[in-house]
């Protein structure tokens, strides 16, 4: 038998949570076992912060998206923070990130796509939203700022702004998933990069996209 994912909702608006939960729960092997309409009440949960999954506001009252995740990750540093939220420029992203979030949903995504981020952070990757990403691999290709990587390297990280996994690059482009791995490294090395969370950041804050 699967393990159920437990999932925690927080966001400031109660007929969000309300719809979002709906779908969640009529999907099996998620059940979501806790709300919170701010960073405050989230925190003040145990069972919330023994969840798996949170989807995570940013802007609310009392206590912001960013540092409750920061304050939870301190507590449960296994705990999956998918930021969802209305806003999509560099400064909310960079601020989740930052936090220690692994996902960034934009709150007009399909119920689809949110289940892609729950099944990518759940295997310990990171996920983005499409539209993000879609704009950030369109403008990787035409920005001098790509010239310190070769045109492998620069095809293996079209492929990881589109969302796509180790194994799916490397199928896609024909290589192994050593060489994929080798390349992805190499990319985060030039890039000044941890992780493709930062990498993102990266591109955004030096104008490789505007989101």
């Amino acid at each position: 038998m699967e393990k159920e994912i437990k999932v925690v909702l927080v966001d400031d608006h109660a007929l969000f949570r309300n719809g979002l939960r709906t779908l969640l729960d009529g999907h099996r092997g998620c059940r979501v076992v806790a709300e919170a309409g701010d960073g405050t009440d989230f925190l003040a949960s145990e069972e919330a912060l023994n969840a798996d999954v949170v989807f995570m506001d940013i802007s609310m009252p009392t206590l912001s998206g960013d540092k409750a995740t920061a304050a939870a990750l301190e507590r449960n540093p296994n705990l999956k923070v998918i930021c969802l939220s209305m806003y999509g420029d560099e400064k909310y992203y960079s601020m989740m990130v930052e936090a220690g979030a692994k996902g960034f949903l934009l709150k007009d995504s399909s119920i689809d796509e949110v289940f892609e981020a729950i099944s990518r952070v759940m295997a310990g990757e990171e996920y983005f939203c499409k539209e993000i990403m879609r704009v950030l691999s369109d403008a990787m290709r035409r920005n001098e700022k790509t010239d310190k990587l070769s045109e492998r390297e620069i095809d293996v990280l079209l492929e990881i702004c589109r969302g796509l996994s180790t194994q799916e690059i490397a199928d896609k482009l024909f290589l192994s998933k050593r060489t994929v791995d080798s390349h992805r490294a190499n990319i985060l090395e030039k890039t000044g990069s941890k992780n493709t969370a930062s990498l993102v950041v990266y591109a955004i804050k030096h104008n490789l996209v505007e989101v």
